[in-house]
């Protein structure tokens, strides 16, 4: 693995500390009028998001990690593993269930999805960041439910749970951020 300084970071690189991979989201060079240079940065844990700030003396070393993002098309799951195929060498690549994780309630099949590696190791799964998909189940809307902000369960025919306008029916069409889980709007 490379060693890089302080005055190498980027944002977006990919960090190793203490057995954890991060990406840099920000850094910043502190030259104070008394004292040593030091550096503040955030950086963001690949597995789980979380965000942590940190400071350290200008010219410390850390290990560097390679990250790439790879399109693969989700085919199927097969019941411990969910299967996703490289579009470029046609390569059928298993997936655990638990690196999937909620992410699995936003695949479809066919769905091109972001396979993160740092290295050669797989960090996790990313759906597309919207998906169209169809109300399979809600309660039905009656005439006059347009009042602003007022939502109610729906389900999707992926399985998941969204919140949906009161004036959306079974068997619509709708647009889903899948980052957020939120309905955006009427496809």
């Amino acid at each position: 693995m490379a060693s890089i300084t302080t005055a190498d970071f980027k944002n977006g690189m990919g960090l190793k500390i203490k057995d954890k991979i991060y990406t840099i989201v920000e850094f910043q060079h502190v030259k104070p009028g008394k004292g040593g240079a030091f550096v503040r940065y955030k950086t963001r844990d690949i597995k789980t998001g979380r965000v942590v700030e940190n400071t350290t003396n200008a010219g410390s070393k850390f290990e560097s990690v390679q990250l790439i993002t790879k399109e693969m098309q989700y085919l199927y799951n097969d019941g411990a593993d969910y299967i996703f195929m490289d579009n470029e060498t046609y390569e059928q690549v298993p997936v655990p269930e638990d690196m999937v994780g909620d992410n699995a309630k936003w695949l479809r099949e066919n769905d091109t999805c972001q396979l993160l590696y740092a290295d050669e190791d797989l960090m996790g799964v990313n759906p597309p960041m919207f998906i169209i998909a169809t109300v399979t189940e809600t309660v039905p809307g009656a005439k006059g439910d347009t009042v602003q902000g007022a939502y109610k369960p729906a389900t999707i025919d992926t399985g998941a749970e969204v919140q949906v306008p009161m004036y959306l029916n079974e068997g619509e069409q709708i647009k889903v951020d899948t980052r957020t889980g939120e309905f955006v709007s009427r496809a």
